[in-house]
C-alpha cells in the first residue's frame, strides 16, 4: 500500500522537460510564440489590420526597408503610436511580474506567494489615489503625477517592510511575509477612505485599481524596459542561489552562500519589478500568479530554467488577455486585471486541483 502510495506521488513529480535540448527547443519556441502574440495583438483593435504591414512597417523602422505606397499614413500612425507601444509594454509588464512571482515563491518558499504579497500593490494604489484625489500636476521623463507616485508608493511600502522585519541586521522570511501581510492591510485601509471621500475621482482611482494598458506609450517603454532587463539580470544571475535557498537558509549558508546577501538582492531586485510594472499599468493579478506554476508543472522548480521560461510565457499571457480585453467589447475595453482575474483564478483552482499532491519545490 506504501509503495503504490509512493509511486503515485512520484509520477505525480514526474515533468514533461528534462533535458537541456529540450529546455532550449522549449525556449525557442516560447519566443517564437511571443513573436507571434506581438504582431496578432497589434493586428487587433477598434480598427483591424492587415498582419503583412504591420510586418512591414516594422521592418521599415528596424531594416531602414523603403516605404510602401500601399500602406497609408492612418495604418503607420495607429501601428507605430498606439499599437505597438501597447503590446510592447504589455509585454514587459507581463514579464516582470513573471520573473517577480517566481522569485517571491522561491525566497518564501511558498507556492502561493505572488508579486504584491509584501505591500507592493497597497502602497502603489496608495500613491496612486494621493495623486488622483489631490490632483498632483508632476511629470517627469512623459510620465504623469499617478505612475511617478505610484512608483514611489510602491518602493516605500517595501522600504517600510523591510525595516519592520529588520532584526540586528537579519531578516527573517516569516517575519518579512507576516510585516508584509500587515504593512498591506493598513496601507489598502487608506486607499479604502481615499476612495470613500474621493467624490468625482471615484471612478479613475478604481479604474486604474483594476488595471489597464490604455495610456500606453513609448515613453513608458523606455523606461519600463530597464527595470526589466537589469531586475531578470541580476536574479538569473544569482539563481543557483536561488535554487539552493529552496532547501533552506541553514543548507544555504552550509554551502558557502551568503543567505542575507542574497535574499536583499532578490528582495529589492523583484521589488523594483513589481513597482515599475504597477507604476505603468495599475495592479494586474495573476500572472505572477500562475505562470510559474505552469512552468514548474512543465519542467520543474530548475531557476535556470524557471525564469527565462517566465519571462517569456508571462509576456505572452499578458499581451493575449491585454487583446482579449480591447476586442471582447469592442470598440469599448475592459480593464486588462478583470481578464486575468477571469482567466487565472479557474486555471489555478484547476493547477492546484490536479496537482494538489505535488512537491512544487522539490527536486532541485
Amino acid at each position: 500500500m506504501r509503495q503504490e502510495k509512493g509511486k503515485s506521488v512520484s509520477s505525480a513529480n514526474r515533468t514533461f522537460i528534462h533535458t537541456s535540448r529540450q529546455k532550449k527547443a522549449c525556449l525557442l519556441m516560447l519566443l517564437f510564440l511571443l513573436v507571434l502574440s506581438l504582431v496578432y495583438s497589434s493586428s487587433y483593435g477598434a480598427v483591424s489590420l492587415d498582419k503583412r504591414e504591420i510586418v512591414y512597417i516594422i521592418m521599415e523602422r528596424i531594416a531602414g526597408f523603403p516605404p510602401a505606397e500601399t500602406i497609408s499614413g492612418t495604418t503607420r500612425d495607429i501601428v507605430l503610436n498606439i499599437r505597438l507601444p501597447r503590446v510592447f509594454l504589455a509585454a514587459m509588464v507581463g514579464a516582470a511580474l513573471s520573473v517577480a512571482g517566481a522569485t517571491f515563491q522561491a525566497l518564501f518558499r511558498n507556492p502561493l506567494a505572488d508579486p504584491y504579497i509584501i505591500g507592493v500593490s497597497s502602497g502603489a494604489s496608495l500613491g496612486a489615489a494621493l495623486a488622483i484625489v489631490c490632483g498632483l500636476s508632476l511629470g517627469w521623463a512623459g510620465f504623469g503625477a499617478v505612475p511617478l507616485t505610484a512608483f514611489a508608493g510602491g518602493l516605500a511600502a517595501i522600504a517600510l517592510v523591510y525595516q519592520l522585519s529588520r532584526q540586528g541586521g537579519v531578516v527573517p522570511v516569516m517575519t518579512l511575509l507576516l510585516a508584509g501581510i500587515a504593512v498591506n492591510a493598513f496601507l489598502s485601509a487608506f486607499v479604502s477612505l481615499l476612495i470613500y471621500f474621493a467624490g468625482e475621482q471615484l471612478h479613475q482611482i478604481v479604474f486604474w485599481m483594476m488595471g489597464g494598458l490604455g495610456g500606453a506609450r513609448w515613453s513608458y517603454v523606455r523606461v519600463m524596459l530597464p527595470y526589466v532587463l537589469i531586475g531578470f539580470g541580476i536574479i538569473y544571475f544569482f539563481a543557483r542561489e536561488l535554487n539552493v535557498l529552496l532547501l533552506g537558509e541553514d543548507t544555504a549558508v552550509y554551502l558557502g552562500i551568503n543567505a542575507e546577501k542574497v535574499k536583499i538582492i532578490f528582495l529589492i531586485a523583484a521589488s523594483l519589478l513589481v513597482s515599475a510594472a504597477v507604476s505603468t499599468s495599475g495592479i494586474i493579478g495573476f500572472v505572477g500568479l500562475v505562470v510559474p506554476h505552469i512552468i514548474r508543472l512543465v519542467a520543474g522548480p530548475d531557476h535556470r530554467f524557471l525564469l527565462p521560461a517566465s519571462v517569456l510565457t508571462g509576456a505572452i499571457l499578458l499581451t493575449g488577455a491585454d487583446t482579449l480585453s480591447r476586442t471582447i467589447i469592442a470598440p469599448s475595453e475592459l480593464p486588462v486585471g478583470i481578464i486575468t482575474a477571469l482567466l487565472g483564478a479557474p486555471f489555478f483552482l484547476y493547477l492546484l486541483r490536479r496537482r494538489k499532491k505535488m512537491r512544487y519545490f522539490s527536486g532541485v
